[in-house]
């Protein structure tokens, strides 16, 4: 098939949603698919290794919103040419802004099925960037009418569905879970990272990956790692991802007297060396309420690291507390307890971890061949209508 996927944020940017499609675009390509990968004008680096190709518009950085890009495609002559040269057999959207308006015009002019996936709890952003009730409504308002207008919905997990739901999306939707491959470690990367990050074996490593954003809950981390070090816990916390408030967490990890505890090892686009953090950890910490179903849950049970996540949360669907991975409360003292747990129970966290191993990771092949599924039946469906 020839897979157009449209997306507003790629890389370098490393959020989820651009994550996803990478590995959409990647697996689909070693399949023997055609896959294009329409997205913002960014610095990616040769792209001769990839499976897909990239049709990229002129972006600009977007203001306050760093590191995403924002611009208009339809301005764009190079990428409208681009576009008209390309076949597609199907559009599938993985945003309703910018690129997800063009894929659907795209769509909407040449008769193509169109997918749109939901990844975001968009009124959350809405409301941060905003600041008024009124004006986040108005903007998931808009989301539910731009879902309104695809062939097919798709949503992450359970939950994500639910969250469109209440944002007042009605028709129906297909779970389409988010997928990582389980793949062997290169071992030697264990003491090149105890070497570059200042790591000990003998000091329990807690990992985040992710956004350096406080709407990922991070406040909670530094409050019970700060509870774990006045009660003579030793660990090591280690931040690795990028984003727009590492001044102010490392700030806030200085006021509260942890910051000899506290690395930040900045974007990891390296897989041997973010596979090698994943497995030297002890446990992965991730308190988000913001993420849906988050990849890094399931790249750390591949690891067979156990994550510790809030209970009820979106990203901890997957997780069975004391099972395949550890859940608590929305407080510093419940998470510290977790945490607490978790390092100085070893054969628990090794049980914990290979449950997880076993239980969470979903290899991205197998995931595409549903997906493939999906797209050639929507494809032989709106023929059908043509006819």
């Amino acid at each position: 098939m020839r897979i157009g996927q449209y997306t507003d944020s790629f890389l370098p940017v490393v959020d989820g949603a651009g994550r996803v499609v990478f590995s959409y675009a990647e697996t689909l390509g070693q399949m023997g698919h055609s896959c294009y990968v329409l997205a913002p004008m960014a610095d990616m680096g040769y792209l001769g290794d990839y499976h897909f190709q990239v049709i990229d518009y002129n972006s600009m950085r977007m203001p306050g919103r760093m590191p995403y890009r924002v611009g208009l495609p339809q301005l764009d002559m190079r990428f409208e040419k681009r576009v008209r040269m390309t076949e597609l057999d199907i559009v599938h959207v993985h945003s309703p802004f910018m690129l997800g308006y063009s894929g659907m015009r795209l769509a909407k002019k040449r008769g193509l099925p169109l997918v749109g996936t939901f990844h975001s709890k968009y009124y959350d952003d809405f409301r941060m960037v905003l600041k008024l009730e009124t004006l986040a409504r108005l903007g998931v308002k808009q989301v539910v009418e731009f879902f309104n207008q695809c062939d097919e919905v798709w949503t992450v997990n359970a939950a994500s569905a639910e969250t469109l739901r209440e944002y007042g999306f009605r028709r129906e939707m297909v779970v389409m879970e988010n997928g990582t491959d389980i793949r062997p470690l290169d071992k030697d990367v264990i003491p090149e990272l105890l070497e570059r990050y200042g790591l000990r074996e003998d000091i329990p490593v807690l990992l985040y990956v992710g956004q350096i954003n406080w709407k990922k809950n991070i406040l909670r981390i530094l409050e019970a790692a700060k509870l774990l070090k006045e009660q003579g816990v030793a660990f090591r916390l280690l931040f690795a991802g990028q984003g727009p408030h590492q001044g102010e967490i490392e700030e806030k990890a200085k006021e509260l007297d942890i910051d000899g505890c506290v690395t930040f090892a900045g974007h990891i686009a390296n897989t041997r060396e973010l596979d090698g953090l994943y497995a030297l950890a002890k446990l992965f910490v991730f308190p988000s309420l913001y993420d849906n179903a988050p990849m890094v849950v399931r790249e750390a049970a591949a690891m067979g690291t156990p994550t510790v996540l809030i209970e009820g949360s979106s990203a901890a669907e997957c997780v069975m507390n004391g099972q395949n991975g550890f859940t608590c409360n929305d407080d510093a003292v419940s998470l510290q307890e977790a945490i607490a747990r978790a390092i100085q129970d070893s054969a628990l966290r090794e049980r914990i971890g290979n449950a997880a191993r076993e239980t969470i990771p979903l290899p991205w092949a197998g995931l595409m061949e549903r997906v493939t599924e999906r797209y050639q039946a929507l494809a032989d469906r709106k023929a059908a209508c043509v006819r």
